[in-house]
């Protein structure tokens, strides 16, 4: 007995590009010194500041000031701290799966930056008290009286800056033009 297949509806083979790993090392590299640079830092915070206690580095403007951060940025909805836990899981989830389309030192360096970032305050939110997915993020770098951030942050919102520019120069992850397949040239020229 034969095991031919009945024709079916046809199945559409969109061929896919071939992962570029020059641009997947390069995003990982700079996620995995993100994350590491991070979590020493956020270590080196915990054993070195008291809670409540201010060291000035740069007069009043920038401080270090160690506190315990259920909630994001301003400390908005720490009663929610389950919610950032999920949001963090999906953006590192979107950015390895995108990373397989990247082809550009550009969107590689960027979502390096975003992927660390996010993995940074993921590690806190999973592994920190008071419990796993609930644990506070620790920040300890005071910007004035305005908020009080950590090193995750800084690279979550460079990557947010930088990836906005590339948006609105069109170039794709793949490192075309919106609208053309021609290169957008923004590596190493």
């Amino acid at each position: 007995m034969s095991r031919h297949r009945a024709p079916g509806p046809a199945r559409r083979h969109v061929p896919r590009s071939p992962v570029n790993t020059r641009y997947l090392v390069l995003l990982f590299a700079i996620a995995f010194g993100v994350l590491l640079v991070d979590q020493v830092s956020k270590v080196l915070a915990t054993r070195l500041l008291a809670p409540g206690e201010v060291v000035p580095l740069l007069g009043d403007v920038i401080t270090l000031r160690l506190v315990y951060n259920a909630g994001a940025a301003f400390s908005f909805a720490s009663g929610l701290t389950w919610v950032f836990t999920v949001i963090a899981v999906v953006v590192v989830v979107v950015v390895v799966r995108i990373s397989r389309t990247i082809a550009s030192g550009w969107w590689a360096v960027l979502l390096g930056l975003l992927l660390g970032g996010a993995a940074g305050n993921l590690m806190d939110r999973l592994f920190r008290e008071p419990a796993f997915g609930r644990g506070h993020v620790v920040d300890f770098i005071s910007y004035g009286d305005l908020f009080i951030g950590n090193l995750a942050d800084i690279a979550i919102v460079g990557a947010a800056v930088g990836i906005a520019v590339l948006a609105l120069l069109g170039i794709e992850t793949d490192g075309t033009r919106s609208g053309g397949r021609q290169p957008a040239h923004t590596d190493d020229e």
